[in-house]
């Protein structure tokens, strides 16, 4: 029966991994894969994370499941984080995922067993985003959001696009620090945007994945706080990937913010269903993790200042790379005010395959890079490759 198969295609990112490895060319870079890297080209386990997994280790008394909703403690710390006092008074439910993902697919099994048919996406957007709400079922409708040429957000065509969105569609925001375009939407976008979600009736469905790697843990959070005060129902997908450094743990939950705390709790035993027949419980060490730092004031303050030192070497580094590209692509001085990991130039295919064969310089076809894989001292020298095309 397998023979009625057909082969798929590799994932372009994860084959991108093995060509990079297997060049043996001394001063390769690596701009594709979406990781955080320090200066010595190292993903770093944070302090806090040491601290909390050596005490975990020391006072941990079992390894029993601990059911299909997760940890409740890491939940509402995990909530508190992301939204602040202004969530605590909101009807919420809140179930523990396999990352980020699975908070995403989660919460695409959900909308469609409500009935919900579409969902409106930005493009660009990250590539799972549309496979996975595919795979659930769902229409994917798209509006515009970045324009690659020009380097600027097209907040207008956004607009004018969800006008189309019928009452009951759902419609996808990036909380902060856009993957892959960096683009950023201002106080002033959040509330227009915000404002007519509500007037039309359409549910937003908010990817919170790297809250802290744009302008700080509290600013980051600002537009989702703006859209929850302005809308009866939300669903908000977090990942601690990014911001914990717990990539490998696959630590993540969904949220949703209900009409009255009655609907909250229906909302949270289906949420709870589906992950029961998904894949049965989360795994669990990465919550403890999370919730072991911010649970102690210590570590919730050495955690913070290492995710700012990360912060701020990622600003820095975007502000000297958009200062070299611009000698040649004036419109590369966005760069500099963009936020997160992620940029996308206006790079044609060739032009990316060429600097990989010609200088071992590694990043997706579609010239999206990972800022915080360039360390500082290779910065002038990948410029002078770029001007080099």
């Amino acid at each position: 029966m397998f023979d009625t198969l057909a082969r798929q295609s590799d994932d372009p990112l994860l084959a991108l991994i093995g060509l990079y490895r297997a060049d043996a060319r001394p001063g390769k870079v690596d701009l594709g894969v979406g990781v955080y890297r320090d200066e010595q080209g190292g993903t770093p386990i944070f302090r806090a994370v040491k601290e909390a997994e050596r005490r975990l280790l020391e006072g941990q008394t079992t390894k029993s499941y601990v059911g299909p909703e997760g940890d409740p403690v890491f939940l509402e710390r995990l909530w508190d984080l992301t939204t602040g006092p202004a969530g605590r008074s909101l009807a919420t439910a809140g179930v523990q995922t396999p990352g980020g993902s699975g908070a995403v697919r989660l919460a695409a099994d959900l909308l469609v067993r409500m009935g919900v048919k579409k969902i409106w996406l930005g493009v660009p957007t990250w590539p799972n985003h549309a496979a996975i709400f595919k795979a659930a079922g769902l229409e994917v409708v798209t509006y515009p959001f970045f324009d690659v040429p020009s380097q600027t957000v097209l907040f207008d065509g956004m607009m004018e696009a969800l006008q189309g969105a019928r009452a009951g569609d759902a419609v996808l925001l990036h909380a902060s620090c856009h993957n892959p375009t960096g683009g950023v939407l201002s106080p002033e976008h959040w509330a227009a945007v915000s404002k007519l979600i509500a007037e039309r009736s359409l549910l937003p469905l908010v990817d919170s994945a790297y809250q802290g790697f744009g302008k700080g843990l509290e600013a980051d959070s600002e537009g989702l706080r703006t859209l929850l005060a302005a809308v009866p129902e939300a669903l908000v997908a977090v990942s601690c990937s990014k911001n914990f450094g717990l990539y490998r743990e696959r630590t993540g939950a969904v949220f949703a913010i209900a009409a009255s705390k009655q609907a909250a709790d229906a909302v949270r035993t289906n949420l709870a269903g589906l992950a029961r027949t998904s894949y049965s419980m989360p795994p669990d060490h990465g919550a403890a993790i999370v919730s072991t730092i911010l649970g102690d004031a210590a570590l919730t303050a050495d955690w913070m200042a290492e995710l700012e030192t990360m912060r701020g070497r990622v600003a820095s580094i975007r502000e000297r790379l958009a200062a070299g590209l611009a000698r040649r692509w004036q419109v590369m001085t966005a760069i500099a005010g963009q936020e997160g990991m992620f940029s996308l130039l206006p790079l044609e295919e060739a032009d990316v395959m060429r600097l990989r064969a010609e200088h071992a310089i590694y990043m997706p076809a579609s010239g999206r890079i990972n800022i915080a894989g360039l360390k500082s001292a290779e910065v002038d020298a990948v410029v002078e490759k770029f001007l080099s095309l």
